[in-house]
């Protein structure tokens, strides 16, 4: 892979985004900011780092590096990267599929020009890998979409979208976590929690983790 020169922005004074300005989701270069936030974690300068969508916010401690010293540092582990893949978990998430439960089916799937019933057979048959959590918590970024099943967000979002709602925004796929507002539309729905504050591991889904969607029921 060929290594794309890093971008880096001070996000205020004690915090720093890494990113390379790639648009398209790309699973090589995610596995790579993985990379660089594992090797940031031991900097004594660290604080913490959080993994986005091919890309990762450094939070620092000003009194501990200078600014120059700082980017420098960071760019050298960059282009020093051994790049691996996280050994991540295969989760799978049965789903209701369609009626009450996804009531956005039926108008997604027309606008991409296909049944209800085939628009669920491709949802089901990706694998979607989760880049990173955010947005709320637990919820996973995932990527994996079949692009023919892409649909724009809704132009006004609903106030009040159930925990365990099956997703699609854009070219991504989703689980909402915590019963919250959304844009995303909603083709189905899990029972499986993805968020529980009382549990040892909160979170469900950590990054690099695959996700499969299985078809429990259907109602067009």
């Amino acid at each position: 892979m060929t290594i794309e020169p890093l971008k880096l922005s001070w996000m205020g004074e004690q915090a720093i985004l890494c990113d390379t300005g790639h648009a398209a989701i790309d699973l090589k270069l995610q596995e790579r900011f993985w990379a660089l936030a594992e090797q940031l974690k031991g900097r004594a300068f660290v604080r913490e780092v959080v993994p986005g969508m091919n890309n990762l916010l450094v939070m620092i401690d000003p009194a501990a590096i200078g600014e120059a010293e700082a980017l420098k540092d960071i760019e050298t582990c960059w282009n020093g990267l051994r790049v691996y893949s996280v050994a991540g978990r295969e989760i799978e998430v049965p789903v209701h599929y369609g009626g009450e439960h996804g009531i956005d089916l039926g108008h997604v799937a027309e606008v991409v020009g296909l049944s209800p019933e085939d628009y669920v057979r491709r949802h089901s048959e990706g694998r979607y890998t989760v880049f990173n959590l955010g947005s709320q918590p637990g919820f996973g970024y995932l990527a994996g979409l079949d692009l023919s099943l892409a649909v724009p967000r809704r132009k006004m979002p609903r106030t009040r979208v159930e925990a365990g709602s099956v997703v699609i925004g854009g070219a991504q796929a989703g689980v909402i976590s915590k019963t919250s507002p959304s844009g995303w539309h909603i083709i189905g729905k899990t029972d499986l929690r993805f968020f529980d504050p009382a549990a040892s591991s909160p979170a469900l889904l950590a990054p690099g983790d695959v996700i499969r969607f299985c078809i429990e029921s259907l109602k067009p």
